[in-house]
């Protein structure tokens, strides 16, 4: 049975072998594509099943209600028939396809509508590439910056323990100041009730805001909401002071407000109910859908709040976005699209067809988790992403990137290709999914241009052989980031031979901080919670002080100074159109957001950032001097 299963694995769009980060061959055993194949419902106990399985995969591959193609270039159609197209604003015209089903997409970008066989079907087309850092700014050759940023890690006067819009708008009005044209912001996708534990990456549903992080007053007036809230009996500062997130407390204290204030929305001013009565309409079935969903995860019963909430939340960040606007930044906010989503959360629920059911995104283990990984997080099945015109992948795209100047997508790689493991069981049991990578990267592009949004693409890990390539034809900017920008010798690049299709970053919140890589924090943490013995921490603090010094001679050489200072400058320095300096680096801080393979031994997404005063300001005007350094 092995060739039929193996038939069907690939029918399925399982890949059985795959290369890893150390360029070895790997083979996906047997046991495990059974496995994989039985969570996506396809039955694999006898020849017999497998047959009808594969038939079952095959009839999937029928003429989709949605294809997609670049503009002016070749694309598949229905074999030997004569189309007249209908764009979405109206024109029309005519194609002719050959009888190999080859034909010539229009040179116009957009949604092309046509019928076939009784049915109509769409052609998306989309532009070469995506809208781009010289498109927002009308340079050509940007040298823009920005900075990174946890959302929960902000401060401000009232915020009850976690950051909020209201903090993030203070950090947004500094980088402006200083010449900085980005806040590149951790995910702020709507979120399960909060327990003890937290990841920003696991969220309910990535098309909604989690209004944990909304603030309020920035859409009502600090006036409005200080009347409407005197009743409650909380004091407005409970955890404002502490290092960590105590999420539970601080989000039970942010839902408290909330209900407090949806409980006095007829009290609002007129201009704001019809506000939040235009936002319900829009919102439309989706948002209905999602509060229903909201409303029993959370036990409140009660969806008119979460759409409150959801009005609150959205307001905030457009109020966050135009100000940054206004003060002179290109490009504003750029949002964090998470990869995956929780099984039991409102995404999933809202196309329970379409998702991935039993199985569970991970990465395979590598150089840097020996053990793999598993993210507790799913995502859309590429045939029923077919199947569905791919309507979940385009509503997800446009809620992202309404109202940003940019989105990062995380683990871009998963356009690809997503490693796919059975719930409850080790990475080492999974296997790549293949993903339509044609179809994604067009539906990208066609969206990045409709919201005038940049595109960026987190390509790091094990990368496929091309398409880092691919993805710069298409406006998708990598990233690169100063630990991994090295030659084959391990040697520093110096800053002229960084990629100009990539944004450059000093850090990722993966990876330690520059003082914390220096000194070695990383190091110290692994030792403690016992995945590095003392004598292996030795030999790794050995390798780091030859890495830091390798760095401060590639300074050297580069810039003419070396420590952290020049650290920063020597990433302003690179030919990206785009870097990003993130706040923990801009701060000098030594200890990581997030320390991969842990789960509550570190406090991972739970640092509070310290209060911004006039030494972030100063750092953030050095790196802006060094960007602007020829």
């Amino acid at each position: 049975m092995s060739a039929a299963l193996h038939a069907l694995a690939d029918a399925a769009g399982l890949c059985r072998t795959w290369e890893d980060a150390a360029g070895r061959a790997r083979t996906v055993d047997d046991g495990a594509l059974r496995a994989i194949l039985a969570a996506q419902g396809l039955r694999t106990h006898t020849p017999a099943a497998i047959d009808a399985a594969r038939r079952a995969c095959a009839a999937a591959d029928a003429m989709p209600p949605l294809a997609t193609a670049e503009a002016g270039m070749v694309c598949r159609l229905p074999a030997g028939a004569t189309l007249a197209l209908t764009h979405e604003d109206g024109d029309d015209c005519v194609v002719t396809i050959a009888a190999d089903g080859r034909a010539r997409a229009p040179a116009r970008p957009g949604d092309w509508r046509y019928v076939w066989q009784g049915r109509t079907h769409t052609l998306a087309v989309a532009p070469t590439r995506c809208f781009g850092v010289a498109d927002a700014l009308g340079i050509a050759a940007p040298r823009a910056w920005g900075v990174g940023l946890q959302v929960y890690g902000t401060r401000a006067v009232d915020d009850g323990g976690v950051g909020d819009a209201a903090g993030v708008l203070d950090w947004a009005q500094r980088v402006a100041a200083a010449g900085g044209d980005a806040l590149a912001l951790s995910p702020v996708h709507a979120a399960r009730p909060p327990g003890g534990l937290y990841s920003p990456y696991s969220p309910s549903d990535r098309r909604f805001f989690d209004p944990v992080h909304a603030a309020p007053a920035l859409v009502l007036g600090d006036d409005t909401v200080r009347a409407l809230c005197a009743a409650l009996a909380l004091p407005a500062t409970d955890g404002a002071d502490a290092d960590l997130v105590d999420w539970p407390t601080a989000a039970g204290l942010r839902w408290r407000r909330l209900r407090a204030l949806h409980e006095a929305r007829d009290r609002l001013p007129e201009t704001a109910r019809a506000a939040l009565t235009q936002f319900e309409a829009a919102g439309g079935p989706a948002l209905d859908a999602f509060a229903a969903h909201a409303a029993a995860d959370f036990g409140d019963d009660d969806p008119s709040l979460h759409r409150f909430a959801q009005w609150l939340a959205a307001g905030s960040w457009d109020v966050v976005q135009n100000a940054a606007r206004q003060r002179g930044m290109g490009l504003g906010l750029i949002a964090d699209l998470a990869v995956g989503f929780d099984p039991a959360g409102a995404e999933a629920a809202a196309w329970p067809d379409a998702v991935l059911q039993g199985l569970e995104l991970g990465a395979p283990p590598d150089a840097f988790n020996a053990e793999g990984q598993v993210w507790g997080v799913t995502s859309y099945a590429p045939n029923a992403l077919r199947r569905h015109g791919f309507a979940p992948f385009r509503a997800l795209l446009d809620a992202t990137m309404r109202g940003r100047g940019g989105i990062r997508i995380d683990h871009i790689l998963g356009l690809m290709r997503l490693w796919v493991v059975p719930r409850g069981a080790p990475s080492s049991a999974g296997a790549y999914l293949r993903c339509p990578l044609d179809d994604l990267l067009n539906l990208v592009v066609l969206a990045s241009w409709r919201h005038r949004c940049i595109v960026i693409g987190e390509d790091l890990g094990v990368v496929p052989p091309g398409i880092r390539d691919t993805l710069a034809r298409r406006g998708v900017l990598g990233i690169d980031v100063l630990p991994f920008t090295r030659d084959a010798d391990g040697a520093f690049l110096p800053p002229s031979r960084w990629r100009r299709e990539a944004i450059a970053t000093t850090t990722t919140h993966d990876l330690p901080t520059l003082a914390g890589w220096a000194c070695g924090r990383d190091l110290d943490w692994r030792l403690r919670l016992g995945s590095l013995t003392p004598a292996h921490q030795r030999v790794q603090r050995q390798a780091r002080a030859a890495d830091v010094a390798a760095l401060d001679a590639a300074c050297a050489q580069a810039l003419g100074t070396t420590g952290p200072t020049a650290w920063r400058a020597f990433v302003a320095a690179s030919p990206s159109p785009l870097a990003l300096l993130p706040a923990e680096d801009a701060l000098g801080l030594d200890e990581q957001p997030n320390l991969p393979g842990t789960v509550d031994t570190h406090p991972n997404w739970r640092r509070r950032l310290p209060a911004p005063d006039a030494s972030l300001d100063a750092a953030l005007a050095a790196f802006d001097r060094a960007r602007k350094c020829p």
